[in-house]
């Protein structure tokens, strides 16, 4: 039986064998067995109370951290930022839908003469995937922004938590696993239009000296270990241009992993794990992908140091 046969009407689309490289910006990847774009909140929380338990799920963003590997996912692939992307605000509190990429909210933000999001034009993912790592930049995280956040779980049953529910700590929230955040509250405080899209160009132009642009890549790659810096450990180790098949180490910003346009994910996955492996066999911490890599594994390649 197909698995589309055994998935719950929906008000929203089902795509069979759809590509993953399409939805992630490394451009890479294997199909999902279905790729599920729930029409609105209410709609996922119906599949998901439907949806038979064996079927594995995953929800995905914006696809800016993600990894797919070349086997592709199996179950279903949930869409958020088809359509969960409704920004508003009441006083100094945005509500933002998961899907909302982080600078638009952050622009939104800006626009209602809101202070205290600017740091979001910096984070290259959407409001969800946000929540579920504590993404952050510029001297801001989730945990500092964040009053609650709602969504499924996989039973279809809707939750509401708090940051220190989800024990938020560097790149890391303890979120189950099959939670599906549908939206977050936010808070802001009243301040200064001109003031806020000054510091905002700051972030973007800070953003443009330091890492690579106009190439396909998942943002940093690994967390920063406890006390240093990831990128000063690579380069420490030599790694900064190194390559393998179409992936390779940034030479601008060595924590960055490059898709030069025909690697597959097997490539980068490898790249990584050999420059993991450089940075351990040299003393150095054992760096933690931020990048999250799903899918059905396929072999990646030896990564002998």
């Amino acid at each position: 039986m197909r698995l589309l046969d055994r998935l719950p009407k929906v008000r929203g689309t089902y795509a069979e064998q759809a590509s993953m490289a399409r939805h992630t910006w490394f451009g890479v990847g294997g199909p999902a067995d279905v790729i599920f774009s729930p029409a609105d909140a209410s709609d996922l929380g119906t599949f998901l109370a439907a949806c038979p338990a064996d079927v594995p799920l995953l929800a995905v963003g914006a696809g800016s951290n993600l990894l797919v590997r070349d086997g592709g996912v199996a179950g279903v692939v949930i869409r958020l930022t088809d359509s969960l992307t409704s920004i508003s605000h009441e006083g100094s509190i945005v509500t933002a839908q998961s899907g909302a990429l982080d600078i638009e909210v952050a622009r939104y933000a800006a626009k209602a003469s809101l202070a205290g999001l600017e740091f979001l034009i910096g984070i290259p993912g959407s409001i969800g995937g946000g929540l579920r790592m504590n993404a952050g930049a510029y001297g801001g995280e989730f945990k500092d922004i964040v009053i609650t956040a709602h969504g499924f779980d996989r039973q279809g049953n809707a939750i509401t938590t708090t940051p220190t529910d989800l024990k938020m700590a560097y790149r890391h929230t303890d979120t189950p696993a099959d939670w599906i955040f549908t939206s977050a509250t936010l808070q802001a405080t009243p301040g200064d239009t001109s003031e806020i899209k000054a510091r905002m160009k700051e972030i973007i132009a800070s953003r443009g000296e330091a890492q690579p642009r106009g190439v396909r890549t998942g943002g940093s790659t690994f967390a920063n270990p406890e006390g240093g810096k990831a990128w000063q450990e690579i380069d420490r180790v030599g790694c900064r241009g190194l390559s393998v098949g179409g992936a390779r180490v940034s030479e601008k910003h060595c924590n960055f992993l490059i898709n030069l346009g025909d690697a597959t994910a097997s490539d980068i996955e490898t790249l990584g794990e050999i420059v993991r492996a450089r940075v351990a066999a040299s003393g150095g911490p054992d760096l933690r992908w931020e990048i999250r890599r799903v899918g059905r594994p396929d072999g990646i390649k030896g990564v002998t140091p």
